[in-house]
């Protein structure tokens, strides 16, 4: 986890090696997850790579009680009813009405969760300047709430929650089309396409939504008085449109993305003659 978010604020202590892509041209590519991890074990031991580990788990924790709460509080069979189908193709009708229940569930649960997500963030990415500013997480809710205020606790909410929005209304939506138009039920193996379709649409969008992560991570640590957060690091931005310009200019809005296969920045990534 935090070699992932290191690679996304663009931390890169160990210089690229040289490798081929697919062509067979070589190409300089980033140290994968396990040579950074190693690194991190090096200079912090085997402890730093569970930087943020607490907070983590009690966003976890905190998003799937909420989820269950709210699953409970308003369940699905109470809502207006939609008729089914009697074969495996389901309705528009039901799937937008399930993809909207999932949606406030997973609305309400990032909510609630996030602060913690963001003090998890804050407690990694002191990494990059040796810091200790956020060192448990009664004293980092006290010290953001003194600093920021209580909207401290919320940067980077929206692009989250934007990610995750367009994340399920995609997936779901892609998923009902491929199994209503595209898989013939004259086909044998039908059934078994169409329970997998979803995971396979949720693998393709989950990269489609991914710079929306991106950004709602960068926004939680960026400008909070850590290094990582700061220039030369990072601009202080302004908003997180701000920030997705940015990293749109710099053609950066995937990185991090990839964990073991990482091309260097332009120009850097240039073939190597």
């Amino acid at each position: 986890l935090i070699t992932r978010f290191l690679s996304q604020v663009g931390h890169e202590p160990l210089p690229p090696t040289i490798g081929r892509n697919v062509l067979g041209r070589k190409v300089l590519y980033l140290p994968g997850f396990f040579t950074y991890a190693r690194h991190i074990v090096e200079v912090d031991g085997k402890r730093g790579l569970f930087r943020g580990l607490t907070p983590r788990l009690i966003s976890s924790t905190l998003s799937t009680i909420t989820r269950g709460s709210v699953k409970k509080a308003f369940p699905l069979e109470d809502m207006e009813h939609v008729s089914n189908k009697d074969d495996v193709k389901t309705s528009l009708r039901k799937v937008v009405r399930e993809t909207s229940h999932e949606m406030m569930m997973q609305c309400v649960s990032r909510l609630v969760s996030h602060p913690l997500h963001v003090i998890s963030m804050r407690c990694m990415v002191q990494f990059v300047g040796r810091e200790v500013k956020y060192s448990g997480v009664f004293s980092a809710i006290g010290r953001i709430f003194k600093e920021e205020g209580i909207l401290g606790f919320f940067v980077g909410l929206v692009p989250h929650i934007l990610g995750d929005v367009i994340f399920l209304w995609c997936c779901n939506l892609l998923a009902h089309f491929i199994n209503t138009y595209a898989v013939d039920d004259n086909f044998s193996q039908a059934s078994v396409i169409r329970s997998y379709t979803k995971f396979v649409m949720g693998i393709a969008v989950s990269m489609l939504t991914y710079p929306f992560l991106l950004v709602g991570d960068l926004m939680a640590v960026n400008n909070c008085g850590l290094r990582a957060g700061l220039p030369p690091y990072a601009p202080a931005f302004a908003s997180w449109i701000h920030c997705w310009r940015y990293l749109s200019a710099q053609g950066q809005l995937f990185r991090g993305s990839s964990l073991l296969f990482r091309r260097a920045p332009v120009p850097a990534a240039f073939p190597i003659d």
